[in-house]
């Protein structure tokens, strides 16, 4: 008789547990890509949020200066997310001798939350726009020392 082909059990036992250990390296590999991209989803979705707020405070001209605004966004936005944000707005630059109608720089500031299982994130951002000095703006600056 020829010599018998085969494994024998001690192979059969290396190779499962070799096999073994590079699944289980696998799986915890898999698990840390889908933490990461979860992770990544929710910050690229408050990054788009902050970009629509910023453009909407860009646009309205009615926000009160040196006082902070808040809300949260509607979960239809965020798909589920629980995220809000606040906001201030400030005079930044001023012209050295400021008159009615003249313009000077606004400073937005931005800080969009959500919660990221059991924390907290944020995001701030800032902005600027021109803002024509009002009449009453001009008297108080020329007042002020």
């Amino acid at each position: 008789m020829g010599a018998r082909r085969g494994f024998t059990l001690l192979e059969m036992m290396v190779a499962s547990t070799i096999m073994a250990i590079a699944v289980v390296g696998l799986m915890a590999g898999l698990s840390g890509a889908a933490r990461n991209a979860a992770r990544l989803r929710d910050y690229d979705r408050a990054v788009q949020l902050a970009r629509l707020r910023m453009n909407e405070l860009l646009l309205d001209e009615t926000i009160p200066r040196n006082v902070e605004v808040a809300g949260a966004f509607d979960r239809s936005l965020s798909s589920g997310l629980a995220c809000g944000w606040r906001a201030r707005a400030s005079l930044w630059r001023m012209p050295p001798y400021p008159v009615p109608g003249e313009f000077a720089l606004e400073r937005l500031d931005l800080e969009v939350w959500w919660v990221s299982g059991a924390s907290r994130r944020t995001l701030a951002m800032s902005s600027y726009r021109r803002h024509a000095l009002t009449p009453e703006e001009a008297a108080q600056m020329v007042a002020a020392p």
